[in-house]
């Protein structure tokens, strides 16, 4: 019985960062990841890998809490969150909050622990990515498309890094064609992850672009995912990138298409669809990184 003692006590708190479910942190460190290896400063340091690793990490599980916050009362009522720590009681807001308050001091030292030539910049677009992240999960009460705000919170895992790795934000191809797919790419996922809760957001009154597109969604979701392909192209081809590249932005760019086939606009289907496609996202994101990673090396 010991034995078990410490994995209870501590299975809410993994809960509430959703470290039970890894495929949702992961997904948030790609786009990352296209930044740091598609920017034209070249490969990026062991050291600022750890720390961006270490920062999107935080900002992730800040995000998680601050939603669950937010939530607690709507989460009861879904059936895909009512087992969420806060709404179950399992833990309660002050504990939250404290969490959320050690999430946030950990990603301000991170930036902190920036070279100084970059940290200053770094500094300004954490806190300026601070308002979106907390309030995000707000946007479904008054806002059509929460997922654009979501989308916006994402871009700035393109932007960090970017600024982390040359010191600055200069308009260029690479910068706005990775950032505009990162954007595009979030949306498109986070529609279809909203497919799922359709049912009870529309009793409840919430709002979602899943709601909002109505039998437009998975049309849209697919324009999205070619849009992602065709930034990451242009990003890709603005710092020329090789063959190995090019093949597998060919394999995930069949493999978004198929992505989207199982989706029905007009039916409700069972949540392992829309889990599966979310999984499917971070294998073919994650692809496609490796693609531009080899690409870089090579």
């Amino acid at each position: 019985m010991t034995g078990t003692l410490p994995s209870r006590l501590m299975s809410p708190w993994v809960a509430l960062l959703r470290w039970n479910k890894p495929s949702g942190r992961l997904i948030l460190l790609i786009p990352a990841g296209w930044s740091l290896w598609l920017n034209p400063a070249g490969p990026p340091s062991l050291q600022l890998i750890l720390q961006i690793l270490i920062g999107g990490l935080s900002v992730s599980a800040a995000g998680c809490v601050a939603n669950d916050l937010w939530d607690q009362r709507i989460d009861r009522e879904v059936a895909r969150t009512s087992q969420r720590p806060l709404a179950r009681g399992d833990l309660n807001r002050v504990q939250a909050f404290t969490l959320l308050a050690v999430l946030l001091t950990l990603s301000l030292l991170v930036v902190i622990s920036l070279p100084g030539d970059v940290r200053w910049l770094c500094l300004q677009l954490a806190v300026l990515a601070l308002p979106p992240i907390l309030f995000y999960p707000s946007a479904k009460r008054w806002f059509p498309f929460p997922q654009a705000i979501l989308a916006l919170c994402w871009g700035f895992a393109v932007l960090i890094p970017w600024a982390a790795a040359t010191g600055s934000l200069s308009i260029s191809l690479p910068l706005l064609a990775t950032w505009g797919a990162t954007l595009c790419w979030t949306f498109s996922f986070d529609t279809v992850y909203a497919m799922a809760d359709r049912v009870d957001d529309a009793k409840l009154k919430l709002r979602s672009s899943a709601l909002t597109l109505g039998d437009s969604a998975v049309r849209v979701v697919r324009a999205g995912y070619g849009l992602t392909a065709a930034g990451l192209a242009m990003a890709a081809a603005a710092t020329q990138a090789g063959v190995i590249f090019w093949i597998v932005w060919a394999v995930a760019c069949i493999g978004f298409w198929r992505s989207t086939l199982p989706l029905k606009a007009k039916k409700q289907q069972a949540p392992s669809v829309y889990a599966n496609h979310f999984a499917r996202q971070v294998q073919l994101g994650s692809l496609l990184l490796a693609g531009v990673i080899l690409s870089r090396l090579g």
